[in-house]
């Protein structure tokens, strides 16, 4: 089968051959974990408990009652030190609570199994999704049990699930990983989602520089009604919107959603903490990070607790061979770069990525030369220069809200021209004007 793909995209240097044959390697849990209150898309949580209370390992130590939120809980049993704030991998300040550890890892009383997934009804599926805090583990952090519920008055249905297995951004390998060592649950989760969804087909899509991870998943699968779709070694082939129409030909529509063309797309990992949360009733306490960059002197995947700070990630993989110019918070294309290693990993966190100077492009602009090369590697058909040369009300003309800020026109620009952060500026406009 040729590999599918879409128009547009880049090839940057993947570096992935640093950390992709190293297995999971479990992190041992915080002797404090800091628990933002804001770990997903929509409405911020708030603390249900107090300081100095007890709390068990899985307990929901923060929620809100709103739709498109998401609960977050306790990485580890012991007892909160403190509310405080917190500052977020992306700059932003959350309000947290802080649990120092009693390294016992006693689970609470409301972690159970949700059933057999033929006996669950996709209500109470959803509410499982929810219960556990499931979001989007690929970046974008959306409240999984959203997805699943298309509005009651619209006449969508949706017939596909594809689970995102491209992993396009370079240096990073945990879903890679995760693929290799935990396809079981990546299937059982990828079910238990068409179940909750009432779709038919169900495609788990890999890019095809990771032929081992499409031989297991196939393995896996058998003679079930399931597919694995290679896709072309290209980025961003993982964005959603580009994957959908790679895999089904069908285009989501400016200002629309997958579910408008009946699709709904997941992370792997997400997948695999559906599965678990079916399984085992264990909510989103723990994700695979990997370590890497050229300045990391042994590159690892790491399983870790949520709240854990990034230095105990760096610490486990030996530190730096020569101090980094840069620590990245996610992959170096669409990361974001951070001050302080005592921030907290959230449920988005798939890399911490440190770059020497010799990694990180010249900050140097030049007039833009209009040689149209961001027009042709952007992936969803904008025409970036004008949204570089008019970041304020022209831009609308331009339709900034469909980028999806993967990047690809700043690395293919010669003039290295920070495009994205002008598209940036523009999109707060447009959202602006829409409210």
């Amino acid at each position: 089968m040729t590999a599918k793909t879409f128009r547009g995209g880049v090839h940057p240097p993947e570096f992935k051959e640093l950390s992709h044959g190293h297995r999971i390697e479990t992190l041992p849990a915080p002797e404090r974990a800091v628990i933002p209150m804001i770990q997903h898309m929509g409405a911020p949580c708030e603390p249900t408990v107090q300081e100095g209370e007890e709390v068990d390992l899985g307990q929901v130590v923060g929620d809100i009652d709103a739709f498109v939120s998401s609960p977050v809980h306790a990485s580890v049993s012991g007892v909160v030190e403190s509310i405080t704030e917190s500052i977020l991998p992306d700059g932003r300040k959350s309000p947290a609570v802080v649990i120092a550890a009693d390294g016992s890892d006693r689970i609470a009383d409301t972690v159970a199994p949700a059933g057999e997934l033929d006996r669950l009804t996709p209500d109470e599926i959803r509410q499982a999704v929810r219960s556990a805090g499931i979001v989007g583990m690929g970046g974008a952090a959306f409240p999984a049990h959203v997805k699943y519920s298309p509005p009651p008055d619209s006449d969508v249905s949706i017939d596909t699930v594809i689970i995102n297995g491209c992993e396009c951004e370079p240096f990073l390998t945990c879903d890679h990983r995760v693929m290799l060592e935990r396809a079981g649950e990546v299937i059982f989760g990828l079910r238990v989602i068409m179940r909750a969804c009432g779709a038919e087909r169900g495609i788990i899509g890999v890019e095809d520089n990771k032929p081992d991870a499409i031989e297991v998943l196939r393995e896996e699968i058998g003679d079930a009604p399931l597919e694995v779709v290679p896709l072309q070694t290209k980025y961003p082939e993982g964005a959603e919107k580009q994957m959908i129409l790679a895999i089904t030909g069908r285009e989501v529509p400016s200002g629309g959603l997958p579910l408008h063309v009946g699709v709904v797309v997941n992370n792997v990992s997400t997948s695999v903490a559906i599965a678990r949360a079916i399984h085992t009733g264990m909510p989103c306490i723990e994700r695979v990070v990997t370590v890497s960059g050229d300045v990391v002197e042994n590159p690892k995947n790491l399983a870790v607790r949520v709240g854990t700070p990034i230095r105990n990630l760096l610490e486990a993989v030996g530190g730096f061979s020569e101090p980094p110019a840069r620590i990245i918070s996610g992959g170096p294309m669409m990361g974001l770069a951070i001050y302080d290693v005592d921030m907290p990993i959230v449920k988005a966190s798939s890399g911490v990525v440190a770059l020497s100077e010799r990694l990180i492009p010249s900050p140097d602009e030049q007039p833009c030369i209009r040689c149209g090369r961001c027009v042709d590697v952007c992936p969803s058909f904008l025409m970036p220069l004008y949204l570089d040369v008019y970041p304020d009300e022209s831009a609308l003309d331009y339709h900034p809200l469909d980028c999806i800020e993967c990047g690809s026109c700043v690395y293919a620009c010669p003039a290295n021209r920070q495009i994205l952060a002008r598209i940036r500026l523009a999109k707060s406009e447009a959202a602006a004007r829409q409210r």
